[in-house]
């Protein structure tokens, strides 16, 4: 398929970012939310909010879809989030982390020793211009949950998504230019960028995301429950 949302600011297509759609490579800095190849799933979970199976996303099995990505970006700047049970990706730089909502019990499923997994690697890769070092590494958000009835990801049904206030700071500490999301998910990335005022391109190969990612691009300041 062609062009899935358009406007002044964002590109989104539907398709496979490394086969169908290479427009992404055409930015300047990639900051992306990659499968983490841990073949993550939800089991049935009786009296939640959504309580059905969630299969996980595609191509997380592995971390093949991810490397191909990372070697067609080559050393361009790149802001790549991970999983600490899986292998890292070569070359990078520094990490920093993404510390989860504290306010309620994140990080809690599949824990079974006395710490919590509240908080996910970001890989910073490639050649970055030098700049004062003044930010934290620990980018955290003002969201008080990833799931449950109110959570960030429970409104967009993406297993992944994350926080706008997040995915905000990351794309302000990035060099200018387009901003490029090859696994465009359910859109953070790509509404970020554009409340910056940051052009951006993505690619999503699973339409229902996709279509969750262009309604939130549409809804623009009128998208509401992001960071509550």
């Amino acid at each position: 398929m062609s062009v899935y949302y358009e406007d002044e600011w964002v590109t989104l297509y539907l398709g496979d970012c490394l086969t169908e759609h290479r427009e992404w490579l055409d930015a300047d800095v990639l900051v992306t939310d990659p499968p983490y190849g841990i073949a993550w799933d939800r089991p049935d979970t009786t009296g939640a909010k959504n309580p059905w199976h969630n299969p996980g996303i595609r191509g997380d099995g592995d971390t093949d879809a991810r490397d191909s990505a990372l070697a067609s970006w080559g050393g361009r700047p790149a802001l790549v989030f991970g999983s600490l049970r899986a292998e890292y990706p070569s070359a990078w730089r520094q990490m920093l982390v993404f510390r989860k909502p504290s306010a309620t019990a994140s990080g809690m499923f599949g824990a079974f020793l006395p710490w919590r997994k509240d908080w996910e690697p970001i890989f910073v890769m490639g050649d970055w211009p030098k700049a004062p070092s003044v930010r934290s590494a620990i980018v955290e958000t003002r969201a008080k949950s990833a799931g449950g009835y109110r959570g960030y990801a429970t409104a967009t049904g993406h297993p992944h998504t994350k926080p706008l206030d997040v995915m905000e700071s990351l794309i302000s500490a990035c060099p200018d230019g387009v901003i490029a999301d090859p696994f465009a998910g359910s859109g953070s990335t790509l509404k970020a960028a554009k409340a910056l005022g940051r052009k951006s391109i993505g690619v999503e190969i699973d339409e229902r995301y996709c279509e969750t990612a262009a309604k939130r691009l549409a809804q623009g300041a009128l998208d509401l429950g992001e960071t509550a």
